[in-house]
């Protein structure tokens, strides 16, 4: 039987473009779920470098990363800002209903 490696699979590492955060932030936002933005919010920090991130935004990195935990509570404040850094806005359309 052959050996099975296996490593942790990192989301981070696979945010490489601006679609990349597009897409992914464009899903949590569908789905509606709190928790799964800001831990998409939190894998989308970290692919640009939470610790410059943290800086730029006026807190720790630890701060940071507890206030984008799925069970975090940023303000939003916090999320406007970091979309910002990131080069990104919110917009508001109107939801087509099926």
């Amino acid at each position: 039987m052959a050996k099975v490696t296996v490593s942790n699979w990192d989301p981070a590492e696979f945010i490489e473009t601006k679609e990349d955060v597009i897409a992914n932030l464009s899903v949590a936002l569908e789905d509606g779920d709190v928790e799964y933005l800001l831990k998409i919010m939190g894998h989308i920090a970290r692919s640009a470098g939470m610790s410059q991130i943290a800086r730029e935004l006026g807190v720790s990195r630890e701060g940071l990363y507890k206030s984008l935990a799925p069970d975090g509570n940023p303000s939003f404040e916090t999320v406007v800002k970091l979309l910002d850094l990131l080069g990104f806005c919110l917009k508001i359309e109107q939801k087509v209903s099926a």
